[in-house]
């Protein structure tokens, strides 16, 4: 595993074994035992996109790992005065161990994995968010003790989400349910792909696709970029929102997940989320964990 650009690009057995390692790693964290893997290595963090838990938890990664992590904004590099992606991959492979970027086109994290000499992290693009998604089937794993023959469900927007959601959930043998508005699926080569698993199905009907669901997910319904179209998307995704309805129709001990931020009373009411604020909050800690273990098996060599 040299690169982390989407979960396409990984088997089930390359995603359980950064799962086990973030176990581990997690575990180690709780009993204060250090794990310098990354001992004088720096890792270099593009943002064009802001972020609170994608900084601090990688920079506290980096730091937990022994290594340092940089901070690089849009204001900062080159890349944002107009310099091609292609030469910003060339020069900081000659400085840097590993780059991580959070930024909203897939091919820039494309481009410097193929320009590049060194490992990049995708830690959030408008395509995918694999980063998530590995912290989510932590949590998932440690709350069910399994994923195998799970069901998910996603309520919202096919955005970056629900398309690494959706690849991620059914490469470890989940079911997955999507419920979203029919204007707003997600990428039609990834519904292709999880159409011909057997296990995947798309829908605008939220009960039937919250039916018997063990894990019950959402995310906001503007996502950062989109704020221009807030109006119009309150209006595509009014009902789109976990509650008490939605629950009913799940299993009992459903569990619910959001990627955070959330918007209560949007896409989730306070009530179900606090009920399950629990889950929540591990998943955003697992984002440490997660990351940690991407770090270890990308740079370590």
């Amino acid at each position: 595993m040299k690169h982390l650009l989407k979960l396409g690009d990984l088997s089930r057995e390359e995603i359980i074994s950064i799962l086990d390692l973030a176990d581990t790693l997690k575990d180690e964290n709780k009993k204060g035992i250090t794990h310098h893997r990354l001992k004088g290595k720096t890792l270099g963090m593009i943002f064009t996109k802001s972020s609170t838990r994608t900084r601090v938890s990688f920079e506290v990664g980096m730091y937990e790992l022994g290594g340092n992590a940089l901070f690089l904004s849009g204001r900062d590099i080159q890349l944002g005065r107009g310099e091609p992606i292609c030469d910003t991959a060339r020069v900081l492979s000659r400085y840097l161990d590993g780059i991580m970027i959070r930024t909203f086109d897939q091919s820039d994290v494309e481009d410097l994995a193929k320009f590049g000499s060194i490992p990049i992290v995708n830690g959030l693009t408008d395509y995918a968010h694999p980063c998530q998604v590995l912290a989510d089937l932590q949590t998932i794993r440690e709350h069910k003790g399994k994923l195998e023959g799970l069901k998910f469900c996603f309520v919202g927007d096919g955005n970056n989400m629900a398309n690494s959601l959706i690849v991620g959930c059914l490469k470890v043998g989940m079911e997955v349910a999507i419920a979203c508005p029919e204007n707003y699926k997600p990428d039609p080569e990834i519904m292709k792909w999880a159409e011909a698993t057997g296990r995947f199905t798309c829908t605008p009907d939220i009960p039937a696709a919250a039916k018997d669901a063990d894990v019950l997910y959402t995310d906001v319904w503007a996502s950062m970029g989109q704020e221009d179209e807030a109006a119009i998307r309150r209006a595509a995704f009014a009902g789109y929102q976990i509650n008490d309805d939605v629950m009913a129709v799940a299993k009992p001990d459903a569990m619910v997940l959001h990627c955070l931020p959330a918007h209560r009373e949007e896409e989730i009411t306070a009530k179900v989320f606090e009920e399950h604020a629990g889950e929540i909050f591990d998943e955003a800690e697992n984002r440490l964990h997660a990351q940690k273990a991407v770090l270890c098996m990308v740079m370590e060599g």
